[in-house]
């Protein structure tokens, strides 16, 4: 896998902006791939870790949609940590990109957008192998 941390970016959605309340949106043009599925975590304990694992083929966009949390990638040569703390960012991990969340704030909700359905042949769990596969 030739993905690196330079196709890790950070991406800005589109909000409007109202005196009422904000409103943020996801369409088929704000993000680079059409997602497939929908999940989120919540409720992390503070010293738990998430993921530690990286994908084959799927893309995933994390957003932080309340609280604060930190994602540290890696692409097998550099290793990179975000903060995301704010709902209007979204994180894109490509494939081939190795990732664990720590740090989660009290009610801390992580919001990933996946460009496919969950297939566990997809994952690679073991940082070993996804040493190899780079």
């Amino acid at each position: 896998m030739k993905t690196t941390l330079k196709d890790v970016q950070l991406l800005k959605i589109p909000v409007v902006d109202d005196v009422r309340g904000n409103l943020a949106y996801i369409q088929n043009d704000v993000i680079p791939f059409e997602f497939k599925r929908v999940y989120y975590l919540f409720d992390v304990p503070s010293t738990a870790f998430r993921g530690g694992h990286s994908h084959i083929q799927q893309q995933e966009i994390l957003i932080a949609l309340s609280g604060s949390f930190e994602v540290v990638v890696q692409d097998g040569f550099n290793k990179k940590s975000f903060l995301l703390n704010k709902p209007n960012i979204g994180l894109l991990i490509t494939t081939g990109i190795w990732r664990e969340l720590q740090n989660f704030s009290s009610g801390a909700v992580c919001l990933v957008l996946a460009s496919d359905v969950f297939k566990e042949e997809d994952y690679i769990r073991d940082f070993d192998e996804f040493l190899k596969s780079k």
